[in-house]
């Protein structure tokens, strides 16, 4: 968006500063080894979630606050104040009124632009989108039409989330709530819940998103079937694995991911591909990606790196807000086992696949500015993604 930010290990070093804290002081603080510290602020090391986590909480800070808010360009803050806008006026549903046929097509385009991650087309059309949606679910008063405007909330909330606005996450998946509960509808609350789960892995606090994702399994489990229970149980599986990966006792991590894993993976065994339901990408490939991450997060490179032999036929059909996260979780297993250059190259396709949402992405930034730091001279891929992410050499 036109705009540069510091990469989240260069912003732990900035907060640390403006407390006037030592690097000793906070590695205390924080029970992390100076070194640790020191080679993340540099740019030697990247800063992992778990490691912001637990930054984040010596300082009181979450998690997001130590990656640090992704800017908005100048010409966006007006549209992001209509957003906020629109979200406060959730029960005022105006004289905006669309045919359902209407609402569909406008949920169809907000689709595409997120699966492309053109985060700047999504931001320009969601305010106008979500007021057409309210009024239309408060006037039809139907299943299909407070789903369709827990939808666009789902759409809110992923926009916010890549950006780290976390207030204006926590208000969109409230929101979600609220309109996916005002007519019986169990798979848009299993999506609203994942959603919410989604803002306690954003602040760090992954115990209270697994017992979320838990809680919401069972229900999903009792009140659906076929299909609609095989996606909410999978797509619910997905958000508590990531979570799982992230807790600070590894033995435990590793066990909870297993348990989500096999259960993600039984639920996506009764699709021959991945599918596209309620602004959701489900399957075996999404499934996939997932497990590639969370050995990422586990500390098992080699492991994750097992999975992507064959990256391409995985990734195939796979929206862009997928591809891009999994070739740079793929880079950071690469930078963990010393192949500095398959990094370089799998950084490379990310930004290709989904450049908006790469400059914005936090594992991204800090794979780049640990490919910048211990590359002894530049070369033109680096030059080029410098000048994509606005990180500087």
């Amino acid at each position: 968006m036109g705009t540069t930010q510091l990469a989240p290990g260069a912003n732990v070093a900035a907060l640390r500063k403006g407390r006037g804290w030592s690097q000793a002081y906070l590695a205390r603080k924080a029970a992390v080894s100076v070194s640790l510290l020191s080679k993340i602020e540099v740019g030697d090391r990247a800063l992992t979630p778990a490691v912001a986590a637990t930054l984040g909480r010596a300082m009181s800070l979450t998690m997001a606050e130590v990656l640090g808010r992704a800017p908005v360009a100048q010409d966006d803050e007006a549209r992001l104040s209509e957003l906020r806008s629109a979200i406060r006026d959730y029960d005022l549903p105006g004289q905006q009124r669309m045919e359902e046929g209407a609402i569909v097509a406008g949920l169809v385009a907000a689709g595409r632009h997120r699966d492309t991650a053109d985060v700047a087309r999504l931001l320009r059309m969601l305010p106008g989108l979500l007021r057409a949606a309210t009024a239309h679910a408060y006037a039809a008063n139907t299943a299909q039409g407070w789903a369709a405007l827990a939808e666009v909330y789902s759409t809110v909330y992923w926009l916010a989330a890549r950006h780290r606005w976390m207030d204006l996450a926590e208000l969109a998946v409230a929101r979600q709530q609220w309109a996916a509960e005002q007519k019986p509808n169990p798979l848009a609350v299993a999506v609203a819940v994942r959603d919410r789960a989604g803002t306690y892995l954003n602040f760090g606090d992954c115990e209270t998103g697994l017992v979320l994702i838990d809680r919401a399994v069972s229900a999903a489990q009792t009140a659906l079937s076929g299909t609609d229970r095989d996606v909410a149980v999978g797509i619910l599986s997905l958000r508590g694995m990531t979570l799982a990966g992230r807790l600070d006792d590894k033995r435990e991590a590793a066990r909870e991911a297993e348990r989500h894993m096999r259960a993600a993976e039984a639920a996506s065994s009764y699709f021959e591909r991945d599918l596209d339901l309620h602004g959701l990408t489900f399957g075996p490939q999404n499934t996939l990606t997932h497990r590639l991450a969370t050995c990422v997060d586990l500390g098992r490179p080699q492991e994750a790196l097992a999975l992507t032999d064959n990256l391409p036929a995985v990734l195939e059909g796979l929206p862009a807000t997928r591809v891009a996260p999994t070739h740079i979780n793929a880079a950071r297993a690469q930078l963990d086992t010393g192949d500095r250059d398959g990094a370089l190259e799998n950084l490379g396709i990310a930004w290709e696949a989904a450049p908006q949402m790469a400059r914005i992405h936090p594992m991204g930034q800090e794979v780049f500015r640990v490919l910048a730091s211990l590359h002894k001279r530049s070369n033109p891929q680096l030059l080029k993604l410098s000048k994509l992410s606005g990180i500087a050499l």
